[in-house]
């Protein structure tokens, strides 16, 4: 992880504060802290804070740990320039340029850590992930297995046996014998009516 700020505007010129901007490139914000406290140079003292502020960064707001970074990058950009005057000789008046900065700062860790700030989407799709629990909000969305449909049917086209018969069915046959077991199957009614339909014309 990187951790990015910027300085805007500082009234010092790019020339001056390159020559302290090299001296801590590459190094730990240790070391790079203890160059810019014992520096006599100008420009060491914004460049120490721009240090600081971008170490608080990366500890409160990342999570990542003092020891492990370091400047991976610092870049020293120009900024405007004041246009003023000042008098020479013979009446004169001769231009000065007030120039100013802008600096960039980049620091990386050594070692890449694990700890990352995760956010609520993605808190929210993980517990979706792991949670075996589907909820479903109407019985349309409940994919049947088709295999299971199949079996259904060719239970319902069975025709019954013997042994499939209930108990009302069982006391039927054998009252009325053999005769009675289509018209059982065929859902036609109590006994009274089969011995009518099987009474021999006269």
């Amino acid at each position: 992880m990187e951790i990015k700020v910027k300085l805007k505007y500082l009234r010092q010129a790019p020339r001056k504060v390159r020559s302290v901007a090299s001296v801590i490139r590459g190094l730990d914000v240790e070391k790079a802290g203890e160059q810019l406290r014992f520096s006599l140079r100008r420009p060491a003292g914004p460049i120490l804070k721009l240090l600081n502020s971008a170490i608080a960064n990366a500890e409160n707001n990342h999570k990542l740990k003092r020891d492990n970074l370091f400047i991976k990058e610092i870049r020293v950009d120009e900024g405007p320039t004041l246009k003023r005057w000042r008098a020479r000789a013979f009446g004169r008046a001769a231009g000065i340029g007030k120039r100013s900065s802008h600096i960039i700062m980049v620091l990386a860790e050594k070692k890449p850590t694990l700890n990352k700030i995760e956010s609520k989407e993605e808190v929210n799709k993980k517990k979706d992930n792991t949670s075996d629990v589907k909820v479903v909000n109407s019985l349309d969305e409940i994919k049947t297995n088709p295999e299971s449909e199949q079996e259904d049917e060719s239970k319902k086209s069975k025709v019954k046996t013997d042994n499939d018969f209930d108990d009302k069915d069982k006391i039927t046959k054998e009252k009325f014998g053999r005769g009675s077991e289509n018209f059982n199957q065929s859902k036609g009614g109590s006994g009274w009516k089969s011995k009518i339909f099987r009474r021999k014309a006269g």
